[in-house]
């Protein structure tokens, strides 16, 4: 790595720096839209507040736009966004810790579970870090991170916590309506039906039990989930990184091009790249064939 360029928030060496990478991230970013819908306050402030029903994939470029300048951009323009995203809270009225917390935890969550899911080769101690990394993202959009949880068993304990309060009331069933069909334009709607209406049903299997029962329906089985999002998520992985990070806003080809072609991301680099000593290793042919256990948030697939 370049020893004058700036790492950013979290650098190579990061779990996040190599998961957020990987485009099972597409999917996991609409299960935490799914789970989010399910605290009643935090979903009616943003029917109240949030352009996404009228310019839902603006919305969703923007946010994508935020998540990968804090993974990827220099500190300077992490910290920039965090101040932009702070300032917008406070106009709107939506910069409560407890609603700013659930976003987070869910995000958090959903980026977790998938790409655990879908054979990403996590240790449980990389998924602590990847969890008490992102204290520095809550910090960001308002937290105070001594607040948030630091582990996969404190996330855990924070789900339990809150579960009581959740509810799949009218927002979120007008949020969910929005998922499943969002509006696009007419050229469009073939895509929509074809591929989007796919996404959003793999991404709301995905959710945890509680989640389906809320949303009122049984949960599928879980290992049906866990093999259809393995073999969603490595079909997507098909699509060469270099062609996939060319797309919009091509946070990571910037961050390599900053930083140097060895701190190009590979999850699938084996053992993981950022437990290595030798940085190198993340250029390594990724692997693919992983088993699957179908659970939760905490348990996800080990190389065979």
């Amino acid at each position: 790595m370049r020893q004058d360029a700036d790492p950013g928030l979290f650098g190579p060496r990061s779990v996040t720096w190599q998961l957020h990478s990987d485009p099972v991230m597409w999917i996991a970013g609409v299960r935490a839209l799914w789970l989010q819908a399910l605290h009643p306050v935090a979903v009616r402030g943003v029917m109240i507040n949030s352009s996404f029903q009228e310019d839902p994939w603006g919305r969703l470029m923007r946010t994508a736009n935020f998540v990968g300048t804090l993974s990827y951009g220099t500190t300077e323009a992490a910290e920039a966004a965090g101040a932009r995203v702070r300032r917008i809270h406070r106009l709107l009225g939506v910069d409560d810790p407890e609603l700013l917390l659930w976003v987070h935890c869910a995000e958090t969550d959903s980026y977790l579970s998938v790409a655990r899911r879908s054979g990403i080769p996590l240790t449980d101690a990389d998924a602590d870090r990847y969890v008490d990394e992102h204290r520095t993202s809550a910090r960001l959009v308002g937290l105070d991170p001594d607040t948030v949880p630091a582990s996969t068993a404190e996330l855990a304990a924070y789900f339990e916590g809150v579960r009581p309060g959740l509810a799949a009331g009218p927002d979120a069933r007008t949020v969910a309506d929005f998922l499943r069909r969002p509006p696009v334009k007419p050229a469009l709607v073939p895509a929509r039906e074809v591929i989007w209406r796919r996404v959003t049903a793999l991404a709301h299997d995905t959710l945890p039990p509680y989640a389906h029962a809320l949303y009122g329906h049984p949960a599928p089985p879980p290992e049906t989930v866990t093999r259809r999002l393995v073999a969603t998520a490595n079909l997507l992985r098909c699509i060469p990184a270099r062609l996939r990070w060319r797309l919009p806003p091509r946070h990571i080809l910037r961050a390599v091009d900053r930083l140097g072609p060895e701190t190009r991301p590979d999850p699938y680099a084996y053992p993981a790249p950022y437990s290595l000593s030798d940085p190198a290793a993340i250029l390594e042919e990724p692997r693919r064939q992983y088993g699957f256990d179908g659970g939760g948030s905490t348990r996800w697939g080990t190389p065979d």
